[in-house]
């Protein structure tokens, strides 16, 4: 054989691996992957926010799905792991969110009683002044 039809038959044969690589992977394993990788960031997040504390119901309900989500990726489920990310990460978000209100709804309350003592204040040295 001569060095071209040597050089043809490498690259024919360099093509049908990929090829045959690419045939094997399944199309719906990189979004499966993605998903739960997707879920998983969104799982931290929450807790970052304070979600265990603040919204254990939707945090666990996050992690529990986000759990089956991971071994119906090991099972090689693809549909299922990215259906069980997909709502993991949804209630991931929820349980931040209702964190993150928690937490605006208690320093709202806070400024709200630091203003009344304030007023009270004010009030008493107003009377104070008039007497």
């Amino acid at each position: 054989m001569d060095t071209k039809s040597m050089n043809l038959l490498m690259r024919v044969g360099a093509a049908a691996a990929v090829l045959s690589l690419a045939a094997c992977a399944s199309p719906e394993k990189t979004p499966a992957t993605a998903a739960v990788a997707v879920s998983h960031n969104a799982v931290e997040n929450a807790v970052t926010a304070g979600a265990p504390e603040l919204a254990p119901a939707e945090i666990s309900a996050a992690r529990d799905k986000m759990m089956r989500a991971n071994q119906a990726l090991a099972a090689k489920d693809y549909k299922t792991a990215r259906e069980l990310a997909v709502q993991a990460q949804a209630d991931a978000k929820l349980a931040q969110s209702k964190a993150n209100s928690a937490k605006a709804t208690a320093a709202a309350d806070a400024l709200n009683e630091d203003l009344r003592v304030l007023r009270q204040e004010v009030d008493r040295a107003n009377s104070d002044q008039q007497q």
